[in-house]
C-alpha cells in the first residue's frame, strides 16, 4: 500500500515558539495536524482528517471561539485532505473509510467532506461525545463536524495482542494491514491506527504523546507543549502510561514501527524528507 503523509491543518498558538520542535522547519508552523492518505485495494483510506472545507467557511460555529484563540489554526482551503486528494490526483469520492484516533476540533473537522466514507472510532470514544462526563468531554466535541450523519463503525478494543498492546483486528472492509491500538488517555476512547507499509510498520499516535522528544532515550517536550498536554489530557495517569509504553516501542529495534503523533512538524519533516 502506499502512503501519504499530509499536513491538514497548521496551527501558530499565543508564544507559538515555546510550542515549536527543536530542530523543526521553520518555513513550517509551530503545530501540524499529520494525516495519512492510504491507497489500498479498497480505495483510499485516510488516517484522522484534520480541518475540513467547512470548518474553513464557518470556523465559529464549526471551531469555537475558545478553539481558535487557543490553538490559531491557519485554516487554508488548500491544507485539507479533500483538496490535498484533489492536487495529488484522486477523486475525494474514492475515499472509503477513515480511521480516527479520537473526535477533537482538530481530527474530525474533514469527515463531512467525505460523507460517503465509513468512519471508524473506538466506540468508547463515540460514546464520549453523547454523554461527556467531564469538563473535558462537554467542551472538546463539536456535534457540527458530523451533523452531516456519517456512516459509523464503532469498535471495542478486543482484538488480538499487537507488539504488547491491545489491538482492534480485522476491521470490516479495510486489509488486515491496518489495525486500530487502543490508547485511552488522552480521551476516553482514544486510540492508535497501525499500518504496514513497503518499509515495516508506521504507528500513527494521534495526541497520546505531542513531540518527538517524548519517544528519546532521554525524554524532553517543549514547556509550553508539555503544560497543553497536560491540560488537555481525559486520564494523566492512563496518559503517563501511554508515553512509557510507546517510547519503548520506539527505541526497541527489533519490533521495525515508526511511531509519531499528530501535531509534531519535525516528525513530519523527517518522514517526507
Amino acid at each position: 500500500m502506499k502512503i501519504h503523509h499530509l499536513n491538514c491543518g497548521s496551527m501558530h498558538p499565543p508564544l507559538g515558539n515555546l510550542f515549536r520542535s527543536p530542530g523543526a522547519p521553520t518555513a513550517m508552523a509551530p503545530l501540524v495536524c499529520h494525516i495519512l492518505l492510504v491507497e489500498a485495494e479498497a480505495g483510499l483510506v485516510l488516517v484522522e482528517s484534520g480541518f475540513g472545507l467547512a470548518d474553513i467557511a464557518q470556523p465559529g460555529k464549526r471551531l469555537g471561539r475558545p478553539f481558535m484563540t487557543m490553538t490559531g489554526p491557519a485554516l487554508q482551503r488548500t491544507e485539507t485532505a479533500h483538496e490535498q486528494i484533489r492536487a495529488l490526483g484522486f477523486d475525494p469520492a474514492d475515499v472509503r473509510h477513515i480511521l480516527l484516533t479520537h473526535l477533537d476540533i482538530d481530527h474530525a473537522g474533514g469527515i463531512s467532506d467525505f460523507p460517503e466514507a465509513r468512519v471508524h472510532v473506538l466506540a468508547d470514544e463515540y460514546e464520549a461525545t453523547l454523554a461527556g462526563k467531564s469538563l473535558l468531554e462537554k467542551t472538546r466535541y463539536r456535534d457540527a463536524q458530523w451533523a452531516h450523519g456519517p456512516d459509523w463503525a464503532l469498535h471495542q478494543p478486543d482484538g488480538e495482542p499487537w507488539q504488547g498492546f491491545a489491538a482492534v483486528r480485522d476491521l470490516p472492509g479495510l486489509p488486515p494491514e491496518i489495525l486500530m491500538i487502543p490508547l485511552a488517555g488522552h480521551t476516553r476512547g482514544h486510540a492508535g491506527i497501525a499500518v504496514q507499509g513497503d518499509d515495516g510498520w508506521l504507528l500513527h499516535a494521534g495526541d497520546a504523546f505531542f513531540n518527538h522528544g517524548q519517544m528519546a532515550d532521554h525524554a524532553s517536550c517543549p514547556v509550553a507543549l508539555r503544560a497543553f498536554q497536560r491540560m488537555v489530557c481525559e486520564d494523566r495517569p492512563r496518559c503517563r502510561d501511554n508515553i512509557e509504553r510507546l517510547r519503548g516501542l520506539a527505541l526497541d529495534e527489533n519490533a521495525g514501527v515508526r511511531v509519531f503523533c499528530a501535531h509534531d512538524p519535525w516528525d513530519l519533516d523527517q518522514i517526507t524528507s
